[in-house]
Order: structure tokens, then C-alpha cells, then sequence
């Protein structure tokens, strides 16, 4: 059976938005609430999509738009990521209709060296939108943009 494309997984929603209820109490006190939101992958892509140039967003705020659409408490930070990797893999996969995923960062402005063409890529496009780059660490060495919070773009 040949391996789905990035593509394919992005358009598989399965039976996703999911809801599920948390019963950890130390996830609960961690993220405020029970109600759980799993979002289909393609909802982080039309997102992605979304950020115009000079613009950044951050998964923390496509999880808190993601929880508001759908009225739960939070969003699964573990699917986020995942889906906002894929998102970005699938672009890369497309000849046309791609989107700029270079301007979606982790959660505190992180650069996030699982999309394609890894940090450097990244960080090239970042620069040439005008944002400035500084790395943290010594030996695991990790890239972000400054002053990332002054040029969130805002989803509502």
C-alpha cells in the first residue's frame, strides 16, 4: 500500500473537529477546562494561509482560535503541532496554491526547524519580511524572532 502524501493527510479529516473531555486534573489545571478541541488538519492550513506579509502567528493563537470557533477550552496542543507541521510539508508538496508557513511560529515566537528546509529556510524568509532573528542556548540552539508579539496578525 504506497504511504498518503501530505496532501492526502491534510484532506483526511477522519472524524475530526472532535471534542474530547479531559478527566487529568493536572491537564485540566494546565490548559483551563475539560472540553478538549481536536481540529481537522485543513483548519491550521486555512489559517496558515491567512497571515499576510510582514504578519506572524504563533500555534498558541491558532489553539485559542481553534477553542473559540468551537466553544471548547482549549485546543490539543499535540494535534496543533502536528497539523501545522503537516500544513507546511503539504505546501511544500504543491505546485501551486501554497501558503506561507514560514510565518507561523511556535508558541513564544520560536522558529520551528521541522518545516521544510528546516530553521534556515525559515529564518531567510523571515528576514527578508523585515523580522529580526536571535537564537537562545548555547548548545541546543534554538532561533526566534524578536519583539514577535508586535506583529501578531489577528485572526478575528
Amino acid at each position: 500500500m504506497a504511504r498518503k502524501t501530505f496532501n492526502e493527510k491534510l484532506q483526511d479529516s477522519k472524524d475530526m473537529p472532535k471534542i474530547v473531555v479531559i478527566e487529568d486534573e493536572k491537564s485540566i489545571e494546565r490548559y483551563g477546562g475539560k472540553n478538549m478541541l481536536i481540529a481537522p488538519p485543513i483548519e491550521y492550513n486555512e489559517i496558515m494561509s491567512r497571515i499576510p506579509e510582514g504578519k506572524l502567528i504563533t500555534a498558541k493563537e491558532i489553539r485559542q482560535y481553534l477553542a473559540e470557533k468551537y466553544g471548547t477550552d482549549f485546543t490539543c496542543p499535540m494535534t496543533a503541532g502536528i497539523f501545522i507541521s503537516l500544513s507546511a510539508q503539504a505546501s511544500n508538496e504543491r505546485d501551486e496554491d501554497n501558503i506561507p508557513f514560514w510565518r507561523t511560529l511556535k508558541t513564544g515566537g520560536e522558529l520551528n526547524p521541522k518545516y521544510p528546509g528546516g530553521i534556515e529556510y525559515q529564518k531567510e524568509m523571515l528576514e527578508r519580511e523585515g523580522h529580526e532573528i536571535f537564537t537562545k542556548g548555547r548548545k541546543n540552539i534554538r532561533y526566534f524572532v524578536k519583539d514577535f508579539e508586535n506583529n501578531l496578525y489577528d485572526l478575528q
